[in-house]
């Protein structure tokens, strides 16, 4: 038989056919097997782990179908001892069925640090220096004495701490500065629209104190906590001079509709002077 014959004769043709049916046929298994393999169309939000335990943070990732894994501590105040303090994908971000997330929990045993020496500092340099230790940043109290804003004495829980002794990380310095010899005073940063640290940082800066801050009911969750701002504050911006030392108080909200318009913002026209 000739190739030609061959070509246009039915055995070919009932070869043919079946080529192509397998073919086709492959393709569309292989699809069937790439939309269960992708989970296609699967994807669901994770979950916020921030804050809970290893039992509630086993249940909910078995709750969503997803793996998680505990790669590391470190020791923070934000949330309870053996509790998550940070996770990979945040909360929110879609994912698929079985994906892993990765989690830092809070350490048990906090590091020890020792304590720095903070005597003499300018209140900027005490202030760096604490967080670079680990530590946290308490009250700053003023009292008469040549130096302004010097340190005078560093506090744990009302007493001195020595310079060099083992505490742990995380715990709260107080600080005692100097005031001058006169009645010094300093202005009311304006702290609206700022997240909770930058504002705790500026109330510093000002050689104030954060007083009680309250966080309306658009604060429901640990990740709220991070991005909420200051909606109000007391002493207000226009009270200028208070005494160093004082309490700054402030509210915070997730609702930027809050804010107010900032008093020191207007639109001054240009004036036009011409001279004969």
């Amino acid at each position: 038989m000739s190739l030609k014959d061959f070509i246009f004769s039915k055995l070919f043709a009932r070869h043919l056919g079946i080529a192509v049916a397998v073919f086709v046929g492959g393709i569309i298994i292989m699809l069937i097997w790439l939309s269960f393999y992708t989970r296609h169309g699967q994807a669901r939000p994770v979950p916020d782990f921030v804050g809970l335990s290893v039992k509630e943070t086993h249940e909910l990732a078995i709750k969503h179908k997803l793996n998680y894994q505990i790669i590391d501590s470190v020791y923070t105040t934000l949330v309870p001892k053996g509790r998550i303090t940070e996770q990979n994908p945040k909360p929110g971000f879609k994912v698929k069925k079985g994906r892993n997330i990765v989690l830092i929990i809070n350490a048990i045993n906090p590091e020890m640090v020792a304590m720095p020496n903070l005597v003499n500092l300018p209140k900027r340099q005490a202030l760096l220096m604490i967080e670079s230790s680990g530590l946290e940043i308490g009250t700053l109290q003023y009292k008469p004495d040549l130096s302004i804003d010097v340190v005078l004495e560093q506090q744990l829980n009302g007493n001195n701490i020595k310079t060099g002794a083992l505490i742990q990380k995380g715990t709260v310095i107080d600080l005692v500065l100097g005031m001058g010899l006169s009645n010094q005073r300093t202005p009311v940063p304006y702290l609206i629209g700022d997240k909770l640290e930058d504002a705790r940082s500026k109330i510093l800066g000002a050689s104030l104190n954060l007083g009680v801050y309250i966080f309306d009911n658009t604060v429901i969750n640990y990740q709220d906590t991070l991005n909420a701002i200051v909606y109000q504050q007391t002493p207000s911006y226009d009270e200028r001079n208070l005494q160093l030392g004082s309490a700054i108080y402030l509210w915070l909200t997730t609702d930027s509709a809050k804010l107010p318009i900032r008093p020191d913002m207007f639109i001054i026209s240009d004036t036009i002077s011409i001279e004969n």
